[in-house]
């Protein structure tokens, strides 16, 4: 019984977990998370990454499915000649492992073949990518393009000639001096951590590996100016305040004579522009849409109190306000990042594009 260890007593964690690893675990490293991909969501995760991280360097991206795709899993075109004209290739590799030469040969042949029998021009750059990337042998082999063609022709025979067709195809005549003349230099492999540095940039990063949104910047105080994007708001609150004091509200100055008035539209000011700030922090940062459909949550959890009888239209924006401050926006995605100036802020934009109105 030698053999047996007896184990030292668990030591007390360092840290206190947050209430998201608590409720989750702890966030998994987003390159490990795409070991997990199936081949289908990996094909997917390439498509969203060209399709958003490269979309400045393409007219348009296409994902092809299928068996007969000729080496094709993701086509982007720089041009509307598509595959006529200057397209990029995106070779899509779910293993177990690193994507080893042997594997790429026949993926290299299809790229030979098919653009030598005119079926597609052959792409400008034909790039690997796979979760734990290039194994080291096609590395070097990527690195030096003399190399890479003598180590095709080489075991063309063996590991190329029956993976391409139903037929063999045999690396001679016009073919073989095709090959001997193509641009080897195409072929490259991108690795994981440069897929997850790119997409990071996109809207999409958060949602696909969780993290949460980085640091906030505090907002800019208002200007002392009243901005035209104001307008709608500000003009509403200025018809709740007549509606309350029974007198003209037409700009700030006249709110000078009360004072409960003026503090309040100071502080409905800087809720906008707290707003505002969120609305332009999140846009890059999450999925399209986001920070929208927390407005329609904010509108559908206070448009029962806008539209309740009211004395006038000042004891509406309370009311309102009040009802937002209390809304449990924790299910949404960006509720638990929304401040109370955030939600009182997303009323008065709300009051701005007149789906809430103060004055009945």
């Amino acid at each position: 019984m030698d053999d047996f260890v007896e184990l030292p007593t668990p030591t007390k964690p360092v840290v206190m977990p947050s209430a998201a690893q608590f409720h989750n675990g702890p966030l998994v490293e987003p390159i490990k998370m795409l070991w997990l991909y199936s081949p289908e969501d990996w094909e997917g995760f390439i498509d969203e990454w060209v399709s958003e991280c490269r979309k400045n360097q393409y007219v348009s991206v296409v994902r092809t499915t299928g068996a007969n795709d000729r080496g094709i899993d993701i086509a982007a075109f720089a041009d509307s000649r598509q595959l006529a004209g200057v397209w990029d290739n995106y070779q899509c590799k779910r293993f177990r492992s690193s994507i080893s030469a042997a594997a790429a040969w026949p993926e290299i042949g299809k790229i030979l073949w098919h653009s030598f029998n005119g079926h597609y021009v052959a792409p400008r750059r034909y790039f690997f990518v796979a979760p734990k990337g290039a194994g080291t042998q096609l590395n070097l082999l990527l690195a030096n393009t003399p190399n890479l063609k003598a180590e095709l022709i080489k075991v063309w025979d063996k590991s190329v000639a029956s993976k391409i067709t139903s037929t063999k195809i045999d690396l001679t005549g016009n073919f073989a001096a095709y090959v001997e003349k193509f641009d080897f230099s195409i072929f490259r492999a991108i690795t994981p951590r440069e897929l997850i540095g790119e997409h990071r940039k996109t809207p999409f990063f958060i949602s696909r590996f969780g993290g949460g949104l980085p640091a906030r910047p505090m907002p800019d105080d208002p200007p002392e100016d009243i901005h035209p994007d104001e307008s709608v708001y500000v003009g509403a609150l200025f018809d709740a305040y007549a509606d309350h004091t029974k007198e003209a509200v037409t700009d700030i100055k006249g709110l000078k004579n009360w004072k409960t008035l003026h503090d309040h539209f100071g502080r409905q000011r800087e809720a906008f522009y707290h707003a505002e700030s969120f609305r332009v922090f999140v846009r890059d940062k999450v999925e399209p849409g986001s920070f929208e459909s927390l407005q329609d949550e904010v509108y559908r959890g206070v448009v029962d109190a806008c539209d309740s009888a009211h004395v006038d239209g000042f004891e509406r924006v309370k009311a309102v306000l009040a009802g937002a401050s209390i809304l449990p926006l924790d299910s949404h995605p960006l509720g638990s990042s929304a401040f109370m100036r955030d939600r009182h802020g997303m009323c008065h934009q709300l009051a701005n594009e007149e789906r809430l109105t103060w004055k009945k």
